[in-house]
């Protein structure tokens, strides 16, 4: 055996193809056309589908596990299942009553009479099934509410921990990237979970819909003469009307379209200037508004009436396909009618009959057909519905780039109360996609309790090592140890529980301040006085009491007021004359904030920032950090706030281990147990501040230019 599966079709031969290129307007229209395309056969189709539900469905039935297993939802699903079989089954109940009707006309052809009884009971029967539809489908709705919510509810669970497990090569990856794209991707409020129920439901929904549509059509028309031929014809024709609506009767096509039009990118690049607020500040403070509105003119003069966006031109191009099937629309619509009228010409004493049959045939068949072009649609969707759930499950395991280590630390408690000591051999890194080295052959060794300030210019490597320290990434080259252990060999938890950074690119969350220093140590997040010792220490309790909210002032909200879409200072529509817009009694009654009331200086924000770091690592007396690093974080402090820093910092060494990066040589680096003076990603010189002083290298001369600009 070859291993080859006697059913298996032989590979495909290669599909050649051909570029077309068309133009619209400023854009070039590119579309892959594939000549002499073989299909696959019925066989192949069957099988790959197959593979495709095989593949996907052991997540399917991880996601109806774990919606079962959330509170309520099993409940509320049964119930909203019975309300869709429901509401497929009560449209065919409507066709059967009609088609009572039938009955009633022959029966008045035949002998001259009604039954009233029955024309009465038949037309309480489409009125409750008319009713119970409108009823059943509001009860559907008001179930579908509290069921989407709940999915929801655990899908962002599951999304914010898929997203927060991941490191930072791991998150910045293309792959991550994707995954967490596709995880995120909601639309309209509903999830992938919530998709994936609902395209079942409906899929079912419109399983039984049919089935029973087909049933009581048959029932109701088989008695009639030319019924079922009638039937036939007019859903063949009301299916090539919505058939061709339906990109799944459409060829499918593989295209882009792009433009090169220079003026056109110009005016779009314009366009988001002046209506991105991020571009504001420089677009103002430059004078460009007079400038910019001119270029913006002039391109737009250039591009002409060509000044389209892309969609506007979807319509156009992908409509071509319909031409020939709306030319046949009117001949295929006629076909039931001229039955009828041969039918009405052959047998003139059926007329009435034959014309209650056409009405009822065409509104029957029009939603049959509409419900059969739907289900095939649905269908369709299957594949990438079950492929969106693999993904949705697939982020949870995408392996981190940073492995975890197995070692716990400390061993012992004690092994920190005066520091950790930390060691750099030939450490050696460049990051991902670069190729030049961010550190080369880098060497140093920190004692427990020590202060050590590494100082150089922008990009010679000094936060890189911070990053190493933290395992935010590892070396291509040399050896990290973490008291006296492999960094690798710990585990991360551990070793970052141990270790409290502050980056020169910090962060400040979209929570409030008290949540940003809480966040510092969450073991004691809601600790009001922990958060109040920590502003004190960073010297920024005065800045938050003079907050309208105090430590609960949101400094960025992560949520925007929502306003109604009248525009300020016009007309009020249907408002006494002369009233206009105005949204500040709104804004007064909603106690909302102006942004100066909240707004900080960057030093204030950095305070904040450092009061954070003292938070994890000092307040309470009861940190588990013994190695505390820092990243430029005086870059946005004033004299006095810098010297309370340092002097707060100095009074923990010994207790902690102290590393510093600076670019300014000052009072930190005078009273350093060691200082390494970095310059192009090495280690140029290392020592005390007295010792470099005294051997006159680069960093004596560089501290000498400093102190001459200082006192000049």
């Amino acid at each position: 055996m070859n291993g080859k599966h006697p059913h298996d079709d032989p590979p495909p031969a290669p599909t050649k193809s051909r570029i077309s290129k068309s133009r619209y307007g400023v854009w070039d229209f590119y579309e892959e056309i594939f000549q002499h395309a073989q299909r696959p056969g019925w066989r192949a189709s069957l099988q790959h589908k197959f593979r495709e539900f095989s593949d996907g469905w052991p997540h399917v039935r991880r996601m109806i596990t774990d919606v079962a297993n959330i509170p309520g939802c099993i409940r509320l699903a049964i119930i909203y299942a019975i309300c869709e079989i429901a509401i497929s089954v009560l449209p065919a109940g409507s066709i059967w009553f009609e088609g009572q009707l039938l009955t009633i006309i022959q029966t008045a052809i035949d002998s001259r009479t009604v039954n009233a009884g029955l024309l009465l009971r038949i037309s309480l029967g489409r009125l409750v099934c008319s009713l119970l539809i409108v009823l059943v489908n509001r009860f559907r709705k008001s179930i579908e509410g509290p069921l989407n919510a709940r999915i929801r509810r655990w899908y962002a669970a599951h999304a914010f921990a898929a997203a927060a497990r991941l490191d930072v090569p791991t998150f910045h990856s293309p792959t991550a990237r994707r995954a967490l794209n596709d995880t995120d991707n909601t639309s309209w409020g509903k999830t992938v979970v919530w998709a994936t129920l609902q395209l079942v439901a409906d899929i079912a929904g419109a399983g039984v819909q049919l089935i029973a549509h087909a049933l009581v059509l048959f029932g109701v028309l088989r008695q009639q003469r030319d019924g079922m031929l009638l039937v036939m014809v007019t859903l063949v024709s009301q299916v090539w009307t919505w058939g061709s609506y339906m990109s799944v009767f459409s060829p499918a096509k593989l295209w882009l379209a792009r433009t090169v039009n220079a003026a056109f990118i110009k005016t779009r690049g314009l366009k988001r200037i002046v209506q991105d607020g991020n571009f504001r500040k420089e677009f103002v403070a430059g004078n460009m508004g007079e400038f910019a509105t001119s270029e913006y003119t002039s391109a737009a003069e250039i591009v002409g009436d060509q000044d389209a966006d892309w969609w506007e031109w979807n319509d156009q191009v992908f409509d071509g396909s319909r031409k020939w099937i709306e030319i046949l629309e009117g001949p295929f619509a006629f076909i039931p009618q001229l039955i009828f009228v041969v039918r009405a010409v052959n047998y003139p004493t059926e007329l009435p009959v034959s014309l209650a049959s056409l009405q009822l045939v065409q509104s029957a068949t029009t939603t049959f057909a509409f419900t059969m072009v739907q289900l095939i649609a649905r269908l369709q969707s299957v594949s990438t519905q079950l492929a969106n759930v693999q993904k949705m499950y697939n982020v949870r395991d995408i392996p981190n780039e940073i492995v975890d280590g197995t070692v716990p630390f400390p061993e012992d408690t004690a092994q920190i109360r005066y520091g950790i000591s930390l060691e750099f051999r030939n450490v050696s890194f460049k990051y991902p996609e670069s190729e030049n080295w961010a550190l080369r052959n880098v060497s140093f060794n920190i004692l427990p309790g020590q202060l050590c300030v590494i100082v150089g210019s922008n990009g010679s490597g000094k936060s890189t090592i911070l990053k190493l320290v933290t395992r935010l990434y590892d070396p291509q080259e040399g050896e990290i140890f973490f008291g006296g252990h492999d960094i690798r060999a710990l585990k991360l938890s551990d070793l970052r529980d141990a270790v409290s950074v502050l980056f020169q690119d910090y962060t400040l969350f979209p929570l409030s301040i008290a949540d940003n220093i809480g966040l510092g140590r969450p073991a004691h997040a809601h600790d009001a006085s922990r958060i109040a010792d920590a502003l004190h220490l960073a010297d920024a309790t005065a800045l938050v009491a003079k907050l309208p909210k105090g430590a609960q002032t949101f400094l960025d909200p992560p949520v925007d007021d929502e306003y109604s879409s009248l525009l300020e200072d016009t007309p009020l529509p249907g408002g006494p004359p002369g009233v206009v817009v105005d949204y500040t009694a709104l804004k007064a009654a909603a106690s909302v904030e102006k942004a100066s009331e909240a707004g900080l200086s960057g030093g204030q924000m950095q305070r904040l920032a450092v009061a954070r770091t003292f938070m994890r690592s000092v307040v309470g007396g009861d940190s588990p950090v013994g190695l505390m690093l820092f990243d430029e974080p005086s870059a946005a402090l004033d004299p006095i706030a810098e010297h309370n820093l340092f002097d707060r910092l100095r009074e923990l060494r010994g207790s902690k281990t102290l590393l510093f990066s600076s670019h300014r040589f000052g009072k930190l680096t005078r009273h350093a147990d060691l200082i390494l003076y970095m310059n192009e990603s090495v280690v140029v010189e290392a020592g005390t501040h007295t010792a470099l002083i005294a051997a006159g290298g680069e960093y004596a001369r560089l501290w000498q230019i400093q102190v001459e600009a200082f006192i000049s």
